[in-house]
C-alpha cells in the first residue's frame, strides 16, 4: 500500500482540521439529524478523504481496508461469542450465572460482581471476547434486578477495558513490553497496582452516578433474545437449569484454551506441530468455536434440546447482530481513511514536537493516535515504536512508561472506533448516551491510569 504520507498532499495543520469538522460531522449528523450511523460514516468517511485530496479510487481501498481489518477478527468473535451467549440464555446458564451472583453480592452490589467478573475473565482474552461472553450475563442481571444497563454495563466493559489497555499479556501491552525492554512480571505488578482502583473508581463508582442520568431505551432487540426464555416460558423454561459449575466451564473454556495458546512456547518446543496445535486451539476464533461446540452439548443436548432446536437458536441469534457489525466495520472504514490520508501521522508529529516529560509524552503519543484512528492496539504499538528511542538511557522505569502509553492509548474512545459502536449497539443507547457513559468511562481510565503511573514514579523511581 502507499505510505500513508504520500495519499494526501494537504498539509498537517488541514489534515487536523479536516478530522476534526468530520467527526463534529458525524455526531451532529446521527444526534441531531437522526441520520442511519451506518450510512452516515460511510458518507462522512469518503467526503473526508476526498477533502483531504485523497486520489477518489483510494478513499475506496482505505474504507474497505478498515472495514475489513476491523470485522475480519470482529465479525467471527460477535457471531460465535452470540451463538454461544444465546445458547446459555436458552438453556437457562446466565440465569443461574446471574442468581448466583446476585446472591453472593447482593443486589445493591451486582454492579461490583460485574466488574470483578470482567476483570478476571479479560485477562487473557480481547476486549470483543470478553465483551460477546459476558453480555448476555449482564443482560439477565440488569433485568433480575430491575437496574440499568448503564449500572451492569459499564462496570463490565471498565474492567474489560483496563486489562485490554494495562496489563500484559493483551498483546498491545506484552509489544510494549519487548518493545521498551520491560520485565513482564513487574510490568504486570506495577499496572494491577494502578488498575484495581482504576477499574473501581471508572467501572462501579463512575456506573452509579451516569445511570442517574442517563436511561437507555428499554425495548432492546438485543437484550430480548438473551433473556426472553425466562421472561416469556421460552424454550428452556420448563427444564432444570444447568449448574453453576457447568456453566461456568463452559464460558471460560475459550479464556482457558487462550491462556494455553499464550504459553505454547513454554509448553512445546517453538515451531514443532505440538506448539502449533496449541497456537491454533488458542487463537480467539478457533476457542470460542470450540466453546460454542461444547455448548451444544451442555446447554443443548443434555438441557433436553435436540438438533433442530440447536440450529433453530443459533440462527435467531446472529440476525440482530446483522446491523451491530455494519456499523462496528463502518467505524473500522473511517479509521482507515484517518490512517491513510496521513491524520494519524499529523498526530505523532504534533505530539513528539511538544517537550514533555516522557512518561506524559508517552500518555500523549498514544491518546493523539487513539483519538486519530480509534484503535487502542494501534496507539499503544505505535507510541512504543517511536518513544523506544527516547526510553533509553533516560532514567525512567520502562514498566511504567508501558503502562502510561497504554493508559493513553485508551482515551477518548469516539466514533472511530468499533468498541464505541459496539456498546452503543447492545446497550441501546443513543450516540449522546454512549459518549456520557462508554467515552467518559474510557477517559476516566485513561486520566487515572496516568495519575497512578506518576505516582508510582514519584514513590518507587
Amino acid at each position: 500500500m502507499t505510505p500513508a504520507a504520500a495519499m494526501s498532499p494537504v498539509g498537517g495543520t488541514q489534515l487536523l482540521v479536516s478530522a476534526l469538522v468530520a467527526v463534529v460531522a458525524l455526531v451532529v449528523l446521527i444526534v441531531r439529524y437522526k441520520l442511519n450511523p451506518f450510512v452516515t460514516l460511510v458518507l462522512v468517511s469518503v467526503l473526508l478523504g476526498l477533502a483531504v485530496r485523497m486520489p477518489p479510487v483510494q478513499v475506496v481501498r482505505s474504507f474497505e481496508g478498515g472495514v475489513g481489518g476491523v470485522l475480519g477478527h470482529v465479525a467471527l468473535v460477535v457471531a460465535l461469542g452470540t451463538i454461544l451467549g444465546k445458547m446459555m440464555a436458552e438453556s437457562g446458564g446466565a440465569q443461574r450465572i446471574a442468581t448466583t451472583l446476585i446472591s453472593l453480592f447482593g443486589e445493591r452490589n451486582v454492579h461490583w460482581a460485574m466488574a470483578a467478573i470482567a476483570f478476571l475473565v479479560g485477562l487473557p482474552v480481547f476486549f470483543e471476547v470478553g465483551f460477546v461472553l459476558l453480555v448476555p450475563i449482564a443482560f439477565n442481571v440488569a433485568r433480575r434486578t430491575g437496574t440499568s444497563m448503564v449500572l451492569v454495563g459499564i462496570p463490565m466493559v471498565a474492567g474489560l477495558s483496563v486489562v485490554h489497555g494495562l496489563i500484559p499479556p493483551h498483546p498491545a501491552a506484552l509489544m510494549a513490553v519487548e518493545t521498551f525492554h520491560a520485565d513482564i512480571g513487574r510490568t504486570i505488578l506495577f499496572a494491577l497496582i494502578v488498575g484495581l482502583p482504576t477499574a473501581a473508581l471508572a467501572g462501579p463508582l463512575f456506573a452509579k452516578l451516569a445511570s442517574r442520568y442517563v436511561h437507555p431505551d428499554p425495548d432492546n432487540p438485543l437484550a430480548a433474545q438473551f433473556v426472553e426464555a425466562e421472561a416469556a416460558g421460552g424454550a428452556g423454561a420448563q427444564r432444570a437449569l444447568p449448574s453453576f459449575g457447568i456453566t461456568i466451564a463452559t464460558i471460560l473454556l475459550p479464556v482457558l484454551l487462550m491462556l494455553v495458546g499464550s504459553s505454547a512456547d513454554a509448553l512445546a518446543p517453538e515451531g514443532s506441530a505440538a506448539n502449533q496445535a496449541l497456537r491454533l486451539v488458542g487463537h480467539p476464533v478457533i476457542a470460542l468455536l470450540l466453546a460454542t461446540l461444547l455448548s451444544f452439548y451442555t446447554f443443548g443436548a443434555r438441557r433436553g434440546f435436540d438438533r433442530n432446536a440447536i440450529a433453530r437458536f443459533a440462527a435467531e441469534s446472529l440476525a440482530p447482530t446483522a446491523a451491530v457489525l455494519m456499523v462496528v466495520g463502518a467505524g473500522g472504514g473511517f479509521g482507515g481513511i484517518l490512517k491513510d490520508s496521513g491524520v494519524a501521522q499529523a498526530v505523532v508529529e504534533l505530539a513528539t514536537g511538544a517537550r514533555v516529560p516522557l512518561l506524559l509524552l508517552g500518555w500523549l503519543v498514544a491518546a493523539l493516535i487513539r483519538i486519530a484512528t480509534g484503535s487502542a492496539t494501534v496507539a499503544l504499538v505505535t507510541a512504543a515504536g517511536i518513544l523506544a528511542p527516547l526510553a533509553s538511557g533516560s532514567g525512567v522505569r520502562p514498566e511504567l512508561l508501558v503502562i502510561a502509553s497504554g493508559a493513553g492509548s485508551l482515551v477518548l474512545s469516539h466514533v472511530n472506533d468499533g468498541g464505541f459502536w459496539l456498546v452503543k449497539e447492545y446497550y441501546n443507547t443513543t450516540v449522546a448516551q454512549t459518549v456520557a457513559t462508554w467515552t467518559a468511562m474510557e477517559t476516566i481510565i485513561s486520566v487515572l491510569g496516568l495519575a497512578g503511573v506518576l505516582l508510582l514514579a514519584a514513590f518507587a523511581g
